[in-house]
């Protein structure tokens, strides 16, 4: 089941084993027991999994979420970095997380 974020579908996950270690946008969600989910953060790299796992905000995560950490992916495997900086930069300005740039 994805979760449609803006014009973009991630494929949620309840932890980071199943994400690849390939280019996209990831997002952290809070997902609540309402069923809403919440983005607490979005970013970009050349390799979601390894970025996720190793990620310097992690604290902010968990700080910041109500419910679950649901960790999503958007693969891009046709972007390059401005690509995907792109998309990140539309879901920031639109959601507003509280982890990350400001």
């Amino acid at each position: 089941m994805s979760i449609k974020i803006d014009k973009y579908d991630f494929e949620p996950y309840s932890d980071t084993n199943s994400l690849e270690d390939r280019s996209g946008v990831y997002v952290i969600l809070d997902y609540r027991d309402d069923g809403k989910h919440y983005v607490l953060d979005v970013g970009e790299s050349a390799q979601v999994r390894t970025r996720v796992e190793n990620h310097d905000r992690k604290d902010c995560w968990d700080l910041n979420r109500e419910g679950n950490l649901c960790f999503g992916a958007y693969y891009t495997p046709g972007l390059q970095q401005a690509g995907r900086m792109a998309i990140e930069q539309e879901i920031r300005d639109e959601h507003n997380p509280p982890c990350g740039q400001q």
